[in-house]
């Protein structure tokens, strides 16, 4: 099995990424430091994009490319890479513990949210669901986790289990893969909590939002999410992430001009978490 990693500045995180997800749609591994976003794939020898190919697709943006072997176990090793973590509200009185289901979970403590991730992105580990997690248990803490809450872009359907499991009630999740529709479903079973889960493509736009939106995305898809808000009803805040710091003015921008404001912005390691509100009307 061979991991091919590709490293590049992160004005060019978008065209690398899009690359990767047509070649690798099942998933892409994330990383990402000071100046720098690293994504890998991985494939049998010979499945993967010779070097030169990739390194045309980044037209000349590119810092690092490399390709090695991983050891014949990576299956069953992939595991280690995943680790349980606990979120904080920012006062810290409100927690979550999201964790795999082979991880030992805390006796007592934050409440317990169980994601396996199948073939789907997430367990909550990284930065960017942990800064929609945190705005989430911000919101939670203010008395706010009511009504109705839409994931797009759910994943592993750990941000609407979150969701409910804080008190948003009914939940709904869309993503555009069967892969993640049917992890989400399976992970709210786990979970023991009602959520619905169905396909749904960004660009078909929406009729109608619920009250709380939170998203995952990359700073395109967030642009087109604001895009396809129903004019008529629009939901009354919005939590995302996915998009890198430097990417913040563009996507306040795509919201300020539907008459959101933004009231809360946070960062990990390069990525930007903003929470969007608006007045009820």
């Amino acid at each position: 099995m061979i991991r091919l990693s590709i490293r590049c500045q992160p004005d060019q995180a978008e065209l690398v990424l899009a690359e990767l997800v047509g070649i690798s749609p099942e998933g892409v591994e994330e990383r990402a430091g000071e100046g720098w976003v690293e994504y890998s794939i991985y494939g049998a020898s010979g499945e993967l994009p010779e070097i030169g190919e990739v390194e045309a697709a980044c037209d000349g943006g590119l810092v690092e490319v490399q390709a090695t072997e991983v050891a014949g176990d990576w299956d069953s090793r992939w595991k280690d890479f995943h680790h349980p973590v606990t979120v904080k509200s920012r006062s810290g009185r409100t927690a979550l513990w999201v964790g795999a289901p082979w991880h030992e979970r805390p006796p007592d403590g934050p409440d317990i949210v169980v994601i396996d991730p199948g073939r789907a992105f997430g367990t909550g580990a990284h930065p960017t669901t942990r800064l929609c997690l945190g705005h989430l248990l911000d919101l939670a803490e203010r008395g706010q986790a009511e009504g109705a809450l839409l994931d797009v872009g759910t994943g592993s359907g750990v941000l609407a289990i979150s969701g409910r499991v804080l008190g948003w009630d009914p939940v709904l999740g869309l993503d555009h893969e069967v892969a993640s529709v049917e992890a989400a479903t399976a992970n709210a079973r786990e979970n023991s909590v009602i959520a619905e889960f169905s396909r749904h493509d960004l660009r078909e736009g929406f009729r109608t939002v619920e009250a709380t939106v939170v998203a995952n995305l990359t700073a395109p898809l967030l642009v087109e999410l604001a895009r396809g808000l129903p004019q008529g009803k629009l939901p009354v805040r919005i939590v995302c992430s996915g998009l890198l710091r430097e990417e913040s003015e563009r996507v306040t921008g795509s919201f300020s001009s539907l008459g959101f404001r933004l009231t809360g912005e946070t960062t990990v390691d390069g990525w930007a978490g903003l929470l969007f509100e608006r007045e009820e009307e």
